[in-house]
């Protein structure tokens, strides 16, 4: 990965403390979301619009094909871990995630926030604002929900539809903003 000296000029891609934010070329980043110091972000990633990424105290990592929707923040902890999203992720719409780790196809619902030293395993979900506290760990193939969260059930079918119907539209909907950009 390497930095786009186009994001760059742009200035929404900051450096901090000498780090440069690494982005895949093939991830699309809106014009208005702002990733600043030690950020990597994988293959076919989009970030959207308002989104704000800010590794300027810890490191953050967003793996292949995950989508970060519009408003949402993701920072780290200065004393503590960074941030790690796996691949497949689907994070909703101004949620938080803080200083935890989601793991591979997970689902991070509309306006939850996800707190310090978490841990949602491969599969799960955190349902449309929900509260996971500090330390809590989501299981995989679990949903949970409410403020603070707790386990509501265990995914089912329609879940799993779900989750790969909308990783799929979004990352469809990434490469055209990126075609939609080169274009001009």
């Amino acid at each position: 990965m390497k930095p786009d000296s186009s994001l760059v000029s742009a200035g929404q891609i900051h450096p901090f403390k000498g780090k440069l934010p690494r982005i895949d070329p093939s991830s699309f980043i809106a014009q208005n979301a702002t990733i600043i110091g030690d950020v990597e972000i994988a293959a076919d990633v989009g970030v959207w619009y308002g989104c704000v990424v800010r590794g300027d105290v810890n490191e953050i990592r967003i793996g292949q094909g995950t989508n970060i929707q519009d408003l949402t923040m993701i920072h780290c902890a200065e004393r503590g871990q960074g941030t790690y999203l796996g691949s497949g992720i689907t994070v909703g719409h101004s949620a938080v995630l803080h200083a935890c780790t989601v793991e591979d196809n997970a689902f991070i619902g509309i306006q939850a926030c996800v707190m310090d030293d978490c841990i949602v395993e491969k599969g799960a979900m955190v349902a449309a604002g929900a509260l996971v506290t500090p330390g809590k760990i989501v299981k995989a193939n679990e949903v949970w929900a409410g403020s603070p969260a707790k386990k509501l059930r265990d995914i089912n079918q329609n879940d799993l539809d779900f989750f790969e119907i909308n990783r799929e539209r979004y990352q469809r909907l990434a490469r055209q903003y990126n075609h939609e950009q080169y274009q001009k």
